[in-house]
C-alpha cells in the first residue's frame, strides 16, 4: 500500500523520501525507481543499536521534512524518536488488528501497546479498518487524533482477465472449465489454512464427480512446507491442491480464480479480498475484521474457524451459473471502485498532508 501511495501521489505538491528501518526489502528497489529517494539504516531487529539511531536523526535533520509518517508500529515509534529532536507534525499509520498480535513477537506487541501512550502527542494515527480503529481506542488510542483511511487498489492494475484465467489452467494442466478456488496469503497461523484445506476436503466429498481444484498461493505455501503437505496428505487432497508459493503475478492469479477466500480468523482490511474483487472474482470469507463490510452482498461472509460454513458458502457459490458468478463478480468489482479504490485513498492522504503542511 506504501508504494501505491507513492506511486500516485500529486509529486509537484508532495516529494516524499523513504527511510526503512532495516534494508531496502522487496519494494526498496520499485519505490527508488519511482524516483523516490530510499535511505535505509540497516538495523538489527533483534538488538537495536545507537548507531541506527543516530543515522535517522542525522538523516531526518539532512531531509529537513514538512512532515513524519510512520509506517507500521516499529516505524510510527521510530517517527515519534525523530519528532522528539524535530518538531514536525507526525502521522502514524497502523495496518494491525490488535487480536493478531497473539502471533507477533512479544517486542512488536509491546510496542503497540506503550504506543498508546505516545497516540496523544502525535496529529493523527491512521487505521486501514473500522475494527482495527475499535481495538485500539479500547487499549487507550486517542480517539481526537484517530482516523479511518482503508487501504486502495489499483482497479488499472487489478482487473478480470479471461487471458489469465486460460493461462493458468495451462499452467497447472487443468481442463478450461476446471473450478478453481484459491487463497493468497503467507502461511502464518493466524491466515489458518487448515480451515481452507478441511473445507476443501468436505466440498470435494459432496461434488466427487466435479472438477474442482484449490490454490494456495504466498510465502510458505510450496512443497518444502512439511506441516501444510502433510496436512493435503492426511485429507487426501494431493490431487486437488497446487502450491504456488510467492509469486509475482498475482493480478492473473487473482483474476483466474472461480473464486477467492479469506480464511483467517483474525485481520484488518485484507488487500487480497479487495484485489481479487477488483478482478471480478466471487468472495467467501470469514467475518472478522471489516471483511463483511469490504465484501458486503457481493459474496458470502462466514463465521472464523468453521470449515463446514466455509464449503457451504463455496458450494452456494458454485451451485449459481457461469453467467451468475460474473455478474456477482461485477458487482464486488464495481463496488471497489466506487469505495475503495487507490483514487480515493490517495486523495484522503492528500487531503491530511495538506491540513497538516499549513
Amino acid at each position: 500500500m506504501l508504494y501505491r501511495l507513492l506511486s500516485r501521489c500529486d509529486r509537484i505538491s508532495f516529494q516524499p523520501t523513504v527511510i526503512s528501518l532495516m534494508d531496502r526489502g522487496i519494494l526498496g528497489n520499485r519505490i527508488a525507481d519511482l524516483g523516490i529517494p530510499v535511505h535505509t539504516l540497516d538495523l538489527n531487529p533483534k538488538s537495536p543499536s545507537l548507531t541506527a539511531i543516530s543515522k535517522l536523526l542525522k538523516l531526518v535533520g539532512h531531509i529537513q521534512p514538512d512532515i513524519i509518517q510512520g509506517w507500521m508500529y516499529h516505524a510510527n515509534l521510530a517517527s515519534f524518536l525523530s519528532i522528539l529532536f524535530y518538531h514536525k507534525p507526525c502521522i502514524w499509520c497502523i495496518h494491525n488488528s490488535l487480536y493478531s498480535l497473539e502471533y507477533e513477537k512479544k517486542r512488536t506487541t509491546a510496542i503497540a501497546l506503550f504506543s498508546s501512550l505516545l497516540s496523544h502527542f502525535v496529529q493523527r494515527t491512521i487505521f486501514v479498518s473500522q475494527t482495527s480503529y475499535l481495538q485500539h481506542l479500547e487499549k487507550g488510542y486517542s480517539r481526537k487524533k484517530s482516523r479511518v483511511i482503508p487501504n486502495g487498489i489499483d482497479t488499472s492494475v487489478f482487473v478480470p482477465s479471461s487471458a489469465a484465467r486460460q493461462g493458468l489452467r495451462e499452467e497447472l494442466g487443468l481442463e478450461k472449465k476446471s473450478i478453481l478456488i484459491g487463497a493468497i496469503a503467507r502461511f502464518h497461523p493466524q491466515k489458518d489454512h487448515p480451515n481452507f484445506l478441511q473445507a476443501a476436503a468436505l466440498l470435494l466429498q459432496d461434488n466427487k464427480e466435479s472438477d474442482i481444484h484449490f490454490l494456495l498461493c504466498g510465502q510458505g505455501c510450496d512443497r518444502d512446507n512439511s506441516t501444510l503437505t502433510q496436512l493435503i496428505d492426511e485429507l487426501s487432497l494431493t490431487q486437488n491442491i497446487h502450491l504456488l508459493g510467492q509469486r509475482n503475478d498475482v493480478p492473473d492469479i487473482m483474476a483466474a480464480l472461480d473464486i477467492a477466500t479469506s480464511s483467517s480468523f483474525t485481520e484488518a482490511l485484507p488487500n487480497v479480498i479487495a484485489e481479487a474483487m477488483s478482478c471480478g472474482t466471487p468472495c467467501v470469507v470469514t467475518d472478522v475484521g471489516d471483511c463483511a463490510e469490504l465484501v458486503g452482498n457481493t459474496g458470502r461472509i462466514v463465521p472464523p474457524t468453521n470449515s463446514e460454513a466455509l464449503a457451504r458458502a463455496w458450494q452456494e457459490l458454485l451451485d449459481l451459473s457461469e453467467e451468475e458468478r460474473m455478474n456477482l463478480g461485477q458487482l464486488a468489482r464495481n463496488r471497489i471502485k466506487d469505495s475503495f479504490s487507490l483514487e480515493i485513498a490517495v486523495q484522503k492522504y492528500e487531503k491530511l498532508y495538506r491540513e497538516l503542511g499549513e
